[in-house]
């Protein structure tokens, strides 16, 4: 069964945090995601669209209200840092802290630990794996290692400029990869700092329209792949692109595709796996 795991990264004002830019107009920019949600929620009602929201811990204490229809809804929550940390910057004590204490806000929202993660920086440390085998989460949506098939993540890689790169073994955690042609960030997002301008700000059904072209060569080519879409509330939650999202789902219905979210894909794909 080929299928497409729609998520959403909820970052809302944390994302602004990260970068330092904490003055009235980045941060109106993050406020945005927190005034789309009710009209996400509303798409994924109409359409049964069932999808996977990786929320930092700092988002689930300044939007509760949010937050909670998204678990109502039946949508999973998943980790996403606390405040969009870059993990990379980060130690093994910060990072187990950032997580632990996120779990613990989804926990006490949802009553259950979150089974997902994702990093705000799309990386690993050499701790991640072993952090994330402490908290119990099963499944890590950050890498690129395949386009449509989950694999298992691995920790203890070695990399040496003077000779092969040694793969360490892997892990536990299975591994639902995405891609930055799969963001609608890089794509649709304006942004400038002091030392980078990303353009952004192209055509929403051009982009989408890409997005379907990749789910129709999964749906031709494999017959139990997934495709990890990656959405922002604050980036495909303004007008003419929450048309466009919704001409993807469509799309994807008519290629016979079906939505899961990333727990139930991972948990399906978990057994041979392991047993590889």
């Amino acid at each position: 069964m080929s299928s497409v795991c729609l998520t959403f990264d909820f970052d809302a004002i944390s994302l602004w945090i990260a970068r330092g830019q904490t003055t009235p107009g980045p941060v109106s920019r993050g406020e945005f995601g927190a005034h789309a949600i009710p009209r996400i929620l509303e798409l994924l009602r109409r359409q049964e669209v069932p999808a996977t929201f990786f929320i930092p811990g700092h988002t689930l204490e300044t939007y509760p209200d949010q937050c909670t229809a998204i678990a109502d809804a039946g949508h999973e929550i998943a980790l996403h840092g606390y405040a969009h940390e870059p993990v990379s910057t980060l130690d093994r004590a910060t990072e187990l802290a950032v997580n632990k204490r996120s779990a613990t806000l989804i926990e006490k929202l949802t009553g259950a630990l979150p089974a997902g993660h994702r990093t705000p920086s799309w990386d690993f440390t050499e701790h991640t794996i072993e952090i994330l085998t402490e908290l119990g989460v099963e499944y890590d949506s950050s890498l690129m290692g395949t386009d449509f098939e989950p694999y298992l993540a691995r920790s203890g890689d070695v990399c040496d400029a003077d000779g092969p790169y040694r793969f360490g073994p892997k892990s536990e955690v299975v591994e639902l990869p995405v891609s930055w042609t799969l963001d609608d960030y890089p794509h649709l997002e304006y942004f400038r700092s002091s030392t980078f301008v990303m353009p952004g700000l192209q055509d929403a059904e051009a982009m989408f329209s890409r997005f379907l072209r990749d789910v129709r060569y999964m749906a031709d080519s494999t017959g139990d792949g997934v495709t990890t879409v990656t959405l922002h509330p604050q980036v495909v939650g303004r007008g003419s692109r929450m048309v466009a999202l919704e001409q993807f789902v469509t799309g994807c219905r008519d290629l016979g595709v079906t939505f899961e979210r990333c727990v139930d894909v991972a948990r399906r794909a978990r057994p041979a796996l392991v047993g590889r």
